[in-house]
C-alpha cells in the first residue's frame, strides 16, 4: 500500500508565496541604493592663523537639479562656469564671533571625479575683517536650499594649534542640511604646544614606519662597536669608545639632515622625490657595504653625515605635503625634527647593547656579515623599483613585517649576544680583505 504524505496545512501552502515576497521586497528595497547612491556635497577647511582656506566640492548630477539646468562636465566649465560661480558665491558666508561677516574668495573652478561622481570643485578663501582667525559660523546652503535631501559634510583638514594636520587627524564638524544650514567652526583654540607634539608624532611615525630609514641606522649601527685595522674589522677595545663612535654616528646623521630638512622646508632647495628616494636605496647599499669592510676610517660617520644630507630631503617632502605657513614652519621643524631623533635614540637603546655583546664574541662577523648583506640586497631592490627598472619590491612582505615587529626583532638580538656570550665568548680578529684604509 504507497504511503500518504500528510495533507498541508494552508499556513504551509502560502508560506513559499509569503517568502518570494520578501525576497522580491528587499531586493527591491536594497537595488536602487545600491546602483545609485546619494551624491553628497563637501566643504573642506584649512584653519590658519589668518584666513581659513580650503574647498567647495559639488556634484554635478545634484547641482543640476538646485539650478534646474542640464549640466555636463563640459558645460560647467564652459557655458554654465560664470552663473554657477556667482551662484555658489551666494550662498556660502562666514561671520565671527562678533557677528562681523568675513570675506569669502571662490578660486576658478575644476571637474574631479570623487567616489565614482563628477564633482564641481572651487577653491574656497574665507578672511576675518581684522586678520586673526576665531571661533567663526559657516552659514552654507548651496544645493540644500533647493533640494531638500541633500547634506553636505563640512569637515576641518588643517588647524595647527589643534593638532590637525593630515588627512587622518580630519574633524568632520558635522552636517548641513535643509535644517541646519550653518555650523561653528572652532580656530584659535588650541596652542602651538598642541600643534609641536603633534609633528614630534610625526617624526616618529616617519621614521618608525620607513623601513628604509631605520635599515640605514642600522647598516650605521653594526660597525659602531668595531674598529678597523689594515682594511679589517676587529673587536673595539671598551665598551667605552663604542658608545663614543655611536654618539658620533647619529650626531653626524642627525646634522645631516637637519640641515637640509630645514632648507628644503623653506624652499631653499628643491629635488623632485623619486631621485632622492633612490639616493636613499644608495646609501643603504654603501653603509651596507662599509658594516662589510671598512672604506674609510670612521666610514659610518662620513656616510651617516653624507647621506643624512639625502634622507633630510625625503624628511622634508613629508612637511611639504603638509602645506604649512610661515608661522607655523619654525615649531614644526623643531617638532618634526626632535620625533625624528627619539625614534633613533630609541632604536639606539634597543640594538647596540646588544650589539656592543656579540660584538665581543665569535659569533659576530657572521652575524655582521649576514645582515649587511641582507641590506644590501634589500637597497639594491628598492634602488631598481625606485630608479623605475623594476614594477615592485619583492621583498615587500618581509620589510614590513620586520618594521611591524621591532620589539620582537630587538628580543631575537638580545637573546642572541645572550647565548653567543656563553658558547662563543672569544672575538676573533675580523675576516680578511684589504678595500679600505686603516684607523687606529
Amino acid at each position: 500500500m504507497p504511503r500518504l504524505l500528510p495533507a498541508r496545512t494552508p499556513a504551509a501552502r502560502l508560506l513559499p508565496v509569503f517568502l518570494l515576497a520578501a525576497l522580491m521586497l528587499v531586493g527591491g528595497l536594497a537595488s536602487p541604493a545600491g546602483a545609485h547612491p546619494m551624491s553628497t556635497s563637501a566643504v573642506l577647511l584649512d584653519v590658519r592663523d589668518d584666513r581659513v582656506e580650503g574647498e567647495v566640492r559639488l556634484p554635478v548630477d545634484r547641482l543640476a537639479v538646485a539650478v534646474d539646468r542640464d549640466l555636463t562636465r563640459a558645460s560647467v566649465l564652459g557655458a554654465d562656469r560664470a552663473f554657477l560661480k556667482r551662484y555658489t558665491a551666494e550662498h556660502v558666508a562666514a561671520v565671527g564671533a562678533d557677528d562681523r561677516p568675513w570675506t569669502v574668495t571662490l578660486g576658478s573652478g575644476s571637474v574631479r571625479t570623487i567616489d565614482g561622481v563628477a564633482h564641481l570643485v572651487y577653491p574656497l578663501g574665507l578672511r576675518p575683517p581684522d586678520g586673526r582667525v576665531t571661533t567663526f559660523r559657516l552659514r552654507y546652503d548651496v544645493i540644500v536650499e533647493e533640494l531638500l535631501t541633500h547634506k553636505v559634510v563640512v569637515t576641518v583638514r588643517y588647524d595647527f594649534d589643534r593638532g590637525i594636520l593630515k588627512t587622518d587627524d580630519a574633524e568632520t564638524l558635522g552636517v548641513v542640511d535643509v535644517d541646519t544650514q550653518s555650523l561653528d567652526v572652532p580656530a584659535g583654540e588650541g596652542s602651538w604646544l598642541r600643534g609641536f607634539a603633534t609633528t614630534a608624532g610625526l617624526g616618529i611615525e616617519h621614521v618608525g614606519e620607513g623601513a628604509d630609514h631605520l635599515l640605514f641606522l642600522l647598516m650605521l649601527l653594526i660597525p659602531a662597536p668595531l674598529v678597523a685595522t689594515g682594511g679589517r674589522w676587529h673587536a673595539a677595545p671598551s665598551a667605552r669608545r663604542c658608545i663614543v663612535r655611536v654618539v658620533h654616528v647619529v650626531t653626524a646623521f642627525a646634522l645631516g639632515h637637519s640641515l637640509t630638512l630645514a632648507l628644503a622646508a623653506t624652499g631653499v632647495i628643491d629635488l623632485p622625490t623619486r631621485p632622492v628616494e633612490t639616493l636613499i636605496a644608495l646609501s643603504i647599499a654603501v653603509s651596507a657595504v662599509h658594516a662589510l669592510r671598512p672604506l674609510v676610517a670612521r666610514g659610518e660617520v662620513v656616510v651617516a653625515a653624507g647621506f643624512g644630507l639625502v634622507h633630510g630631503l625625503a624628511f622634508a617632502s613629508l612637511i611639504g605635503d603638509l602645506g604649512l605657513g610661515r608661522g607655523s614652519l619654525v615649531t614644526t621643524l623643531l617638532g618634526f625634527n626632535l620625533g625624528i631623533e627619539l625614534t633613533q635614540l630609541l632604536v639606539v637603546a634597543l640594538m647596540m647593547p646588544s650589539l656592543i655583546l656579540l660584538a665581543r664574541t665569535a659569533l659576530y662577523p657572521a652575524f655582521r656579515i649576514g645582515v649587511a648583506l641582507t641590506g644590501l640586497l634589500f637597497s639594491v631592490s628598492w634602488t631598481l623599483e625606485r630608479a623605475a627598472l623594476t614594477s615592485s619590491d619583492p621583498f615587500e612582505g618581509i620589510q614590513t613585517w620586520l618594521v611591524g615587529h621591532p620589539l620582537l626583532v630587538a628580543v631575537a638580538v638580545a637573546a642572541l649576544a645572550v647565548v653567543a656570550r656563553h658558547t662563543a665568548p672569544q672575538a676573533p680578529s675580523d675576516g680578511g680583505g684589504t678595500l679600505g684604509a686603516g684607523a687606529h
